[in-house]
């Protein structure tokens, strides 16, 4: 309890503001590239919902251009993402500007990840029970299947960290992360790295 109260937001604090310090020549260099390669929009932000459902604008690194139709519309996720964009997410590097999420205590650098609004509604009542804490720039559920795994079962490692959040499962979350960025597991294939969406289930 006293991790979960007090000493979790000051690990969240140490480890974003050294993230950001360690990662900033990278920062910078990817900054730079997608400059070019997005016209100039480097970052990409969109409300999200977080702890309670509470509102925020989550940060990463823009992987997708604004390419529209010719009725206005913009074009498929496999004809928008860049190839610095497909890079970015295969290694996670997109996820790096989230640590001003974490800083600002919008995030957990550990917790279920921040999906869409409109999915809001869609949850079960148990699944609903993730945002009984800040979500995260990683998680249990990124650890054990990222986008290679069905939604409901995403959903089910979600609520068992909430049940089993503990500095023993952040860090063992940190170290996996940390081996499943390196060896890229557990993302879809380079033609569909953005997961079906969600439509709900059938889970209480």
């Amino acid at each position: 309890m006293m991790y979960k109260n007090f000493g979790k937001r000051g690990l969240d604090i140490l480890a974003a503001f050294f993230g950001l310090l360690l990662s900033s020549p990278l920062f910078f260099v990817v900054l730079i590239l997608l400059l070019f390669a997005n016209n100039g929009k480097p970052f990409f932000f969109q409300s999200r919902p977080g702890k309670n459902g509470k509102i925020f604008k989550i940060i990463k690194f823009k992987t997708m251009n604004d390419k529209k139709d010719a009725n206005g519309e913009l074009l498929s996720f496999e004809k928008r993402v860049t190839k610095v964009g497909t890079f970015l997410r295969k290694v996670s590097l997109d996820e790096i500007p989230q640590l001003f999420n974490v800083l600002i205590g919008d995030m957990s650098l550990i917790g279920p990840r921040p999906l869409l609004i409109e999915y809001l509604p869609l949850y079960s009542k148990t699944q609903k029970r993730r945002h009984e804490v800040k979500p995260g720039v990683t998680g249990w559920a990124q650890v054990n299947g990222r986008n290679a795994i069905s939604w409901e079962k995403k959903f089910e490692l979600d609520v068992w960290y909430v049940d089993h959040l503990s500095f023993v499962n952040d860090v063992k979350i940190i170290l996996l992360t940390i081996k499943k960025v390196i060896i890229s597991e557990g993302v879809n294939s380079q033609d569909n790295l953005n997961m079906e969406a969600f439509k709900g289930s059938n889970v209480n």
